[in-house]
């Protein structure tokens, strides 16, 4: 692949946000090729550097020197020392990307690249627009964690009906209409993005993915009651509003022709 392929070309945009990655971008990217490079795809990685203070992006910089198809995307305002999280990150990747399905997962090696074809496939077998992985079979929560899970599972059902195993799990794999179409400039968002694609009329179901412990690096975006549970149950009222708001968007032109039913489709849904 050449860096003048264009969007309509790219099969397949693989998007991975990384905050102070150094130590995983490039064994992500190996990953990712292997994974991907078998299948004859024409594709490309990018990584969104939120906000890192390490050498994230100076050893993607290394990388992009013998790799065409690997793209770093920098987040700016970041505010000093953090990123703008994966909402954020999420939104921007997903605008920069120039393929036709988008796959999503950490830069943290939890997810696994290999799972990403066998994902494709589902998609297209059974024609849905949405794979959404689901690790909730191979995570060695503690206790607190898998209570906290079953708690937030029973809220995002009774509020949104949301029936979706492992909404927290990034990897996952979506039509390029889906991606843009999420408000993701919200953040907390990318809590309910499976959630979200269905409510906007999109096809979404699941498949177990892989789940592996992290080996490099720390956590970035909150762990326990005060950083996790608390702001997601917010975001879940915020959710609910939203969707009590949100109106369809679609609508067609009218022209004159002589039969009078010559109205023309010239939107789609958002």
């Amino acid at each position: 692949m050449s860096s003048g392929v264009s969007q309509g070309e790219i099969e397949l945009s693989v998007v991975a946000p990384a905050h102070n990655e150094e130590a995983n971008v490039a064994p992500l990217v190996e990953e990712i090729e292997r994974a991907i490079g078998p299948t004859g795809m024409l594709y490309e990685i990018v990584v969104i550097d939120d906000g890192s203070t390490d050498g994230t992006r100076e050893r993607l910089r290394e990388l992009m020197k013998s790799r065409p198809h690997l793209r770093c995307v920098a987040m700016t305002s970041t505010p000093p020392g953090k990123g703008n999280g994966q909402s954020a990150a999420f939104h921007a990747g997903f605008r920069a990307t120039r393929g036709r399905v988008i796959a999503v997962l950490d830069a943290d090696l939890q997810n696994d690249p290999a799972d990403i074809p066998a994902m494709l496939e589902q998609m297209e077998r059974e024609g849905a627009d949405m794979v959404q992985g689901d690790r909730s079979h191979a995570r060695k929560d503690n206790v607190v964690r898998r209570w906290g899970s079953v708690v937030g599972r029973k809220f995002r059902l009774w509020l949104l009906g949301d029936t979706i195993r492992d909404t927290g799990c990034s990897l996952r794999v979506m039509k390029r209409e889906v991606a843009l179409g999420l408000p993701l400039e919200f953040k907390g968002m990318h809590r309910f993005i499976p959630a979200t694609a269905r409510h906007l009329g999109f096809t979404v179901v699941e498949r177990r993915v892989n789940h592996r412990a992290r080996v490099a690096g720390e956590t970035k975006y909150g762990m326990g009651i005060t950083k996790r549970a608390l702001p997601g149950l917010h975001d879940l009222f915020a959710v609910r509003w939203m969707r009590s708001r949100r109106r369809p968007v679609t609508s067609v032109e009218v022209v004159a022709d002589e039969a009078g039913s010559g109205a023309r489709n010239s939107g789609a849904q958002a």
